[in-house]
């Protein structure tokens, strides 16, 4: 979208109609990439013929790596929203890919961890992510100092987010 198009160009400098158009244009850059990303977890999975669990599945299990926690946890550190992460807990619990148990200190709360099926999903999603980060390495596209600065602006722009979201809270 130009910034013509949401607001009169009067109301504001050339500068900042420039950052508005880059920032829109990362706004969809992100969300295109998020979608290919769980494109190529589909692929993956379907091309070893797994069928049990689907691609947002896969990355629960990934994030959740060698730890044991609550899915308060996991909402917490903003993988997920509330109800994504019970429903798929919750089918991931069923088929084996998540153990799951009640704290002995707090019987509401109930910690989450990777079973053997579980770490396989969790380590063929690694060897991707080791794929792709071996293609970049080779075409030069960013090489170490590149893949540092884009996540530090990335950092910078979950903060602004973030930021956004705090002041908003009652």
């Amino acid at each position: 979208m130009k910034f013509d198009e949401f607001m009169n160009k009067d109301m504001t400098s050339p500068a900042h109609i420039k950052i508005f158009e880059g920032y829109t244009d990362t706004v969809s850059f992100l969300e295109r990439l998020h979608r290919l990303l769980l494109d190529l977890l589909k692929w993956e999975l379907d091309s070893c013929g797994i069928t049990q669990v689907n691609n947002v599945q896969a990355l629960l299990l990934y994030n959740i790596s060698d730890a044991e926690m609550t899915a308060g946890e996991l909402r917490s550190r903003r993988h997920y929203l509330g109800s994504n992460v019970s429903y798929n807990l919750k089918k991931l619990v069923r088929g084996g890919f998540i153990h799951h148990e009640r704290s002995a200190s707090d019987r509401r709360s109930v910690r989450v961890r990777l079973t053997p099926a579980g770490q396989r999903i969790r380590t063929l999603v690694g060897e991707m992510y080791a794929r792709h980060s071996r293609l970049l390495e080779e075409s030069g596209i960013f090489g170490d100092e590149g893949i540092i600065k884009l996540n530090k602006s990335l950092l910078m722009l979950e903060g602004v987010w973030q930021a956004q979201m705090e002041r908003r809270r009652p």
